[in-house]
C-alpha cells in the first residue's frame, strides 16, 4: 500500500450533468464522467508507457503468477526426451485412444455439495477443457467460470503433493496403520470423542458410508459446514411448512418474478438452468411477442438486477420490510412494522403486488440466500397465496442429508473443542480454519484436539493446524457421484489418475470403517451395485457413464401446505431491533474465486468482476452517496471494525449500491493458497459473525491516509459517445420495430468481395446475455490465452480475446446496467488489414479475418486502427521457456510468443475440424456442427454462430430480426458479428419519470 492521501471526486456536477442529460445516455465508470486527467491520460496513451519487464527481474512467484498453472507438471506430463526403457509405437490404438483427436468424458463437477454435469474433453490421456453437459438437467449443457476453470486447479503445480505428518513426509500406509490403532481405541467407547466434518454432503455413497460408520460408532458425531450454505433456505420452508425442503424454480414458466435480494442467475443452486429458463422468456422473435417481466429488490449490484426491468436498492437488513410491505399487499395478515420510507417504496410494492396478482399462477417471488428465514417464509407464503406452487416453484426433500443449520451445527462442534471432548477430528474437505465465522476461533480450538486429519486439495489454512493432512484428489481424478439441484445423480468419472496420489473422501470414509482394500471406484460401484438389479447393474453403470447422470434418480415433488400458525411464528422470528450506530456490513461470495476455493486460479483472478471489473483484489464496495458523505475516493484503504475485529480494505464506489452499507466479499487474504492467490485481497472471513453471517448493523469505518492500486478494465475501451448499446422497451419495439437499424453509407473504397462457400457469422442478443464472463473464460481455455498479472491489467495489457463491456445508464445512485460482449468484429472491409506493412492480418475466403503470427513484426499498427480495440498484443514473453508440451493447453491452438498481435478467430481451429468430416463423409458443414467456444458455454444461449449462406441457418435467420444491428455500422466496416438490441418490459405504472 502506498502511503499518499487520496482526493475523492466530486460527486455534484457529476450528478447535475446527468440530470440535465436528455434520452438514454450511456457511461461506464465515475472518472469517465468526472473527467479527471489522470484518467484521460490513461485513456488516450493507447499503448501505456512500456516498461521492460524481463524474465531475469522477476521473482519465482510473480513469474508463477503470471503463468497460473502453465508451467504444470512439465515432469508428469511431458518429457524433454524420450524415456530410457525401449518404447514401441502403437500397432493397434488402445481402445478409447485417438491419436490427434479429443474424446468426450462424461462426469460432474461438485460446488457446494451440488452437482453440475459437465463433459470434459480429453487429448491423449489428458483432460484440457470442460464444458457443459445439453442432457444434464442442471446445466442444459451452459456452463459456468468455476466449472471452466475447474481444469486449471487440477494441473496446478500448488496442490498438495505428499502426505503430511506433523510438518513431515509421511505415506498412505502409515496413516492406514496410524488409523487402524486409533480406530481401535473407540470401539469400547462406540466411538465417543469421534467427529467428522464435511462440507455439504449430497453424494448418496458417502452418506451411506456416514450412516455405517454411525451405526458402528453410535457415539460418533457428524458435522457439516461450508460458508456458502442452505440454512436460510431450509430453515424458512421449516418455517412455512413445519419441514427442511428444497425449493425448486421453474422459471420458463414465470411471467412476473419478484427477487427479494436473490441472485437467482449467479448465486442460488441451479443457477444454470435458471439463467437458460430466464432468457427463454426475454426472447422476442417471430414465435414470441411477449416477456417476462422482472423486478429486483437488492442490496449489493448483481447480475440478477442487472437484468431486472425494475430494480430497488436497500440495505440488506430493510428487504425484510419491503417483503412484509409486498406481502400484506397480497392480502397476507402480518405484523407492521417500521423499515422503510413509504415514499421509497409505497409506489413501487403496490404496482409489484398489482402485478403479481394478474399474473396468479405464472408469477413467482424468490428470497435470496443472505436474507433470514424470516424473509423466506414470507416469500413461500406469497407463493402460496399467488397458487405458484406446482406451475413456477415446486417442493422436494431436501438435497443434502441431515440439513441441520451448518452455522449451528459447527458452532456446537467448537464447543465441544473447546471442552476437549474432541478426540479426534476427521475434515473431509473444505476450509474451516480460513473459512469459519471469526467469532469462533476454529483455530485456535482446532489446537486442542488431539488428533486432527485434513483431506484438502491444498497445503492451506486448515493443512497447517491439522496433524494429519492427505492430498485430496480432485473432481476430474476420482470415482464418486453427488446429487443436482433437483435431486439427479450424477456420477463422476476420473480423466486421469491422481496426479499425486490423491485419495478421495470416500477412501479414506473406508480406512476408518476398515475397509482399506477399498478403492473408490470398488466403493461407489458396490453402492450402486445394491441399488439396481444384478442382471442390469453393467448395463445401467454403463449407460449413466455415458449420459453423466442417471436417469429418473430427480426427486419427485411434494405437496405442501402452510402452517395454520404461520404468522405466530413469523412474528417470533422477525429480526429484533438491530444496533442502530454504524453502517451495515453485508457479505457476499467473490463472483470470481467464490468463497475461496478458487483463490489460486489464475484464469478467475484475472477474470474482471461482472459488476465492479475489478481484478486480483476484492475491495469494500459502497454507494456513491454514502462515499460523497465520508469524503471517500476509489482506492481508498480504510479499517472496517466490526463487532471487536478489523480488517483493512480498499474502497470501490459502485452506482446502484444500497447507501450506508458496505459489501465486503469473501474468498481473498489468503496466506497459505499457492504462488498465484497468497497476498491477493483481504480477508473478509476475519469480521464475519456465525450469529450474523450475512449482513449486520454496526460497522465502524475509519480513515487511514492510504491508497492501495486496483486494478479495473471499466476505463479501458472508452464509449467516446458513440451508438453502441441500443436499446428500448417493448412497447417501443412494438411502435417501431426497426429502432436498432440505420443505414449504413453504400460507397467504400474497399472492393467487394463474394464468398460463395462458406460465410461465417455471430449474433450477440443482448437480451439474453447477463454478463456472467463463462464465455471469457471458454475463450481463455480454448485458445490458449495466458494470465498476465495485476501490474499488466493496470496498463490496460489484459489479454481476453473476447471482453464484456459494462455500461451504465441514468443517474448514479440506482442507474441501469447493460452487458455487452465484444470479440473481434471480423469486418468485411476491415480497418487492420491495410495498414499492415507484412499482411500479418488477412482476410480468407470465407470471410474469416485472421491473424498470422510468423508474419507479424509487432507495428500495432493493426489494433490502432481497429474501431473496436478487439486486439491483443503481446507485450511480455509469458510463453518463454515453457515446456514443448503443457499439459493444459489445447494443441489445435499456437501458444503466442512476444511481440505479436492475436486476437479472436471464431474457433477456426473447430471450423477446420469439422470441415474435414465433412469432406470425408463428402457433404456441407451441417448448421449447429460448429460451436465456438464462446458459444458454447452461453448458458443463456445468446451467441449464436454459423453460415450465412445457409439459408436455414439459425444464425441467417436471427440477423434477420428487425432488432440486429451493426457495431458501429457507420463506419462501414460490414462486420460479421452483429448484436441484437436489447429489450425490457417496464410495468407502465413504474414509469421513470
Amino acid at each position: 500500500m502506498a502511503g499518499s492521501s487520496v482526493k475523492p471526486l466530486d460527486l455534484a456536477p457529476i450528478r447535475a450533468r446527468l440530470a440535465e442529460t436528455e434520452g438514454r445516455s450511456f457511461w461506464k465508470s465515475l472518472e469517465e464522467l468526472a473527467g479527471s486527467e489522470e484518467f484521460e491520460r490513461f485513456l488516450y496513451q493507447e499503448f501505456p508507457f512500456f516498461r521492460e519487464l524481463s524474465q531475469a527481474s522477476l521473482s519465482r512467484r510473480d513469474f508463477l503468477r503470471l503463468m497460473g498453472a502453465s508451467l504444470a507438471l512439465a515432469g508428469l506430463s511431458a518429457c524433454s526426451v524420450p524415456p530410457p526403457e525401449e518404447i514401441l509405437p502403437y500397432v493397434r490404438t488402445p481402445e478409447g485412444l485417438v491419436p490427434g483427436q479429443s474424446l468426450f468424458f462424461a462426469t460432474a463437477m461438485p460446488l457446494d455439495g451440488f452437482a453440475t454435469g459437465v463433459l470434459v474433453e480429453s487429448r491423449m490421456g489428458r483432460p484440457t477443457k470442460v464444458e457443459g453437459n445439453p442432457q444434464h438437467p442442471a446445466s442444459l449443457g451452459g456452463i459456468d467460470i468455476f466449472a471452466q476453470a475447474s481444469v486449471l486447479q487440477l494441473w496446478d503445480p500448488d496442490r498438495a503433493q505428499v502426505i503430511n505428518y506433523q510438518g513431515e513426509i509421511s505415506t498412505w500406509q502409515a496413516f492406514v496403520a496410524a488409523m487402524g490403532d486409533k480406530m481401535s481405541t473407540f470401539e469400547g467407547k462406540q466411538g465417543k470423542g469421534l467427529y467428522i466434518l464435511t462440507p455439504t454432503v449430497s453424494s448418496p455413497t458417502l452418506i451411506s458410508q456416514l450412516q455405517t460408520l454411525g451405526k458402528q460408532f453410535p457415539h460418533a458425531h457428524w458435522h457439516q459446514y461450508q460458508p456458502i450454505n442452505q440454512d436460510n433456505s431450509y430453515e424458512g420452508t421449516r418455517l412455512a411448512f413445519g419441514e427442511p425442503l428444497e425449493t425448486r424454480y421453474h422459471l420458463e414458466r414465470a411471467e412476473v418474478v419478484l427477487s427479494l435480494d436473490g441472485d437467482f442467475l449467479g448465486f442460488l443452486p441451479g443457477h444454470l438452468r435458471h439463467a437458460r429458463e430466464f432468457a427463454k422468456k426475454r426472447r422476442v422473435d417471430s414465435t414470441q411477442s411477449t416477456m417476462n417481466r422482472l423486478y429486483v429488490a437488492e442490496s449489493s449490484p448483481t447480475i440478477t438486477g442487472a437484468m431486472a426491468d425494475h430494480r430497488i436498492s436497500l440495505p440488506a437488513s430493510q428487504i425484510e420490510a419491503l417483503a412484509l410491505q409486498v406481502a400484506r399487499a397480497l392480502g397476507i395478515e402480518v405484523p407492521v412494522i417500521a423499515g422503510i420510507s413509504p415514499a421509497l417504496s409505497e409506489r413501487w410494492v403496490r404496482a409489484v403486488a398489482e402485478d403479481l396478482r394478474q399474473r396468479r399462477g405464472t408469477s413467482l417471488v424468490i428470497a435470496g440466500e443472505k436474507q433470514p428465514p424470516f424473509v423466506h417464509g414470507l416469500a413461500h407464503a406469497m407463493n402460496q397465496v399467488l397458487g405458484n406452487e406446482g406451475t413456477t416453484l415446486t417442493y422436494t426433500t431436501p438435497i443434502a442429508f441431515n440439513p441441520r443449520n451448518q452455522n449451528e451445527s459447527l458452532r456446537h462442534l467448537v464447543a465441544q473443542m473447546e471442552a476437549g471432548e474432541v478426540d479426534t477430528l476427521i475434515m473431509l474437505g473444505g476450509n474451516p480454519a480460513y473459512s469459519a465465522p471469526a467469532d469462533l476461533a476454529f483455530s485456535k480450538r482446532l489446537a486442542k484436539v488431539k488428533l486432527s486429519v485434513y483431506l484438502g486439495l491444498y497445503e492451506d489454512e486448515t493443512a497447517a493446524h491439522s496433524h494429519w493432512h492427505i492430498p485430496e484428489a480432485h473432481y476430474l481424478e476420482r470415482w464418486g457421484d453427488a446429487r443436482a439441484y433437483e435431486g439427479t445423480v450424477s456420477l463422476l468419472q476420473p480423466l486421469i489418475a491422481p496426479l499425486y496420489q490423491g485419495k478421495s473422501a470416500q477412501e479414506l470414509l473406508a480406512v476408518l470403517l476398515g475397509q482399506t482394500d477399498q478403492s473408490d471406484y470398488d466403493l461407489v460401484r458396490g453402492y450402486w451395485r445394491q441399488q439396481w438389479p444384478k442382471s442390469e447393474f453393467e448395463n445401467t453403470w454403463n449407460k449413466a457413464l455415458q449420459a453423466g447422470f442417471i436417469e429418473g434418480t430427480a426427486l419427485t415433488s411434494k405437496a405442501v401446505k402452510l402452517r395454520g400458525d404461520l404468522v405466530a411464528h413469523l412474528s417470533k422470528t422477525q429480526s429484533k431491533a438491530q444496533a442502530t450506530s454504524g453502517m451495515e456490513i453485508i457479505f457476499m461470495p467473490d463472483p470470481t474465486v467464490w468463497d475461496g476455493q478458487f483463490t489460486n486460479n489464475g484464469w478467475l483472478q484475472e477474470l474482471p468482476k461482472p459488476i465492479t471489473k475489478l481484478t486480483w483484489d476484492n475491495a469494500a464496495l459502497i454507494s456513491p452517496r454514502t462515499a460523497e458523505k465520508l469524503e471517500l475516493a476509489n482506492e481508498e484503504v480504510v479499517v472496517l471494525r466490526y463487532q471487536g475485529r478489523q480488517v483493512q480494505a480498499p474502497i470501490w464506489i459502485v452506482p446502484g449500491h444500497s447507501d450506508e452499507a458496505i459489501t465486503v466479499t469473501l474468498g481473498y487474504g489468503r496466506d497459505k493458497t499457492g504462488q498465484v492467490g497468497t497476498g491477493t485481497g483481504f480477508n473478509a472471513y476475519a469480521l464475519r459473525s456465525s450469529k450474523t453471517p450475512w449482513f449486520g448493523r454496526g460497522l465502524e469505518l475509519v480513515k487511514t491516509g492510504k491508497r492501495h492500486p486496483l486494478a479495473t478494465t471499466q476505463h479501458h475501451h472508452r464509449l467516446e459517445g458513440r451508438d453502441i448499446v441500443r436499446t428500448a422497451t417493448l412497447s417501443e419495439f412494438q411502435e417501431n420495430p426497426h429502432f436498432a437499424q440505420q443505414e449504413s453509407p453504400s460507397e467504400s473504397l474497399y472492393p467487394q468481395f463474394d464468398y460463395p462457400g462458406y460465410a461465417w457469422g455471430m449474433t450477440i442478443n443482448q437480451s439474453a446475455c447477463i454478463g456472467c464472463s463463462a464465455c471469457v473464460v471458454a475463450c481463455q481455455a480454448e485458445n490458449n490465452i495466458p494470465v498476465v498479472g495485476k501490474e499488466q491489467v493496470s496498463l490496460g495489457r489484459e489479454m481476453h480475446w473476447l471482453r464484456i463491456d459494462r455500461y451504465y445508464s441514468g443517474g448514479l445512485d440506482d442507474p441501469r446496467t447493460y452487458f455487452q460482449p465484444v470479440p473481434c468484429m471480423h469486418c468485411e472491409k476491415a480497418p487492420c488489414e491495410l495498414v499492415c506493412p507484412t499482411a500479418a492480418t488477412v482476410h480468407d475466403s470465407e470471410g474469416l479475418n485472421l491473424q498470422v503470427y510468423n508474419r507479424c513484426i509487432g507495428t500495432r499498427f493493426c489494433s490502432n486502427n481497429c474501431p473496436y480495440k478487439v486486439r491483443r498484443f503481446n507485450f511480455l514473453e509469458y510463453a518463454k521457456d515453457m515446456p514443448a508440451l503443457v499439459a493444459q493447453k489445447n494443441p489445435e491452438v499456437t501458444v503466442r510468443m512476444r511481440g505479436v498481435m492475436e486476437k479472436c478467430s471464431y474457433c477456426i481451429q473447430r471450423i477446420s475440424n469439422a470441415k474435414i468430416q465433412a469432406e470425408i463423409e463428402d457433404r456441407r458443414i451441417r448448421d449447429g456442427e460448429v460451436l465456438t467456444a464462446c458459444q458454447a458455454a452461453c448458458p443463456t444461449e445468446a451467441i449464436v454462430f454459423g453460415d450465412l449462406n445457409d439459408p436455414k441457418s439459425r444464425v441467417g435467420q436471427v440477423k434477420a430480426s428487425p432488432l440486429n444491428y451493426a457495431l458501429l455500422g457507420e463506419l462501414n466496416t460490414h462486420p460479421r458479428t452483429t448484436y441484437l438490441a436489447k429489450l425490457t418490459n417496464p410495468n407502465p405504472k413504474l414509469k421513470e419519470e
